[in-house]
């Protein structure tokens, strides 16, 4: 009689390169996953009105250093700026609020008179009623 660990099917080897090839998916999926649930880099644009060089200035001095925002670029011929952010970290609207703090409006966010009354002249826009 046999003992009861041996069965009659034959041994199969295991390849180096199969469990290579397991341990590469495994990390791809964990890599994936990381990066759904810590927040990944959004990029998007929102509108924002202004004049010159010096709303360029302000307006990107103003979410300079902020937590999760990784760059921000202002262009003032289509007054559209553009920001790489985390996600997990701030929303867009957050940003918003950030630039309509500094007297900026955005699509979304109205600045509040005190701010924007505070631009210099030459950065005072034709504001929406």
């Amino acid at each position: 009689m046999k003992p009861c660990c041996e069965t009659s099917a034959p041994k199969r080897k295991v390849s180096a390169n199969a469990i290579l090839g397991l341990v590469a998916v495994i990390l791809v999926g964990i890599a994936f996953v990381s990066a759904n649930a810590f927040g990944a880099t959004k990029k998007e644009t929102v509108k924002v009105w202004g004049n010159c060089g010096m709303c360029k200035k302000t307006i990107e001095k103003s979410l300079k250093g902020v937590e999760g925002i990784e760059s921000a670029s202002w262009d003032k011929n289509t007054k559209v700026l553009s920001v790489s952010y985390d996600d997990s970290k701030i929303s867009m609207k957050k940003i918003e609020e950030k630039v309509a703090a500094v007297g900026y409006d955005t699509q979304n966010v109205k600045a509040n008179d005190a701010a924007y009354n505070n631009l210099a002249e030459c950065c005072q826009y034709n504001r929406k009623k």
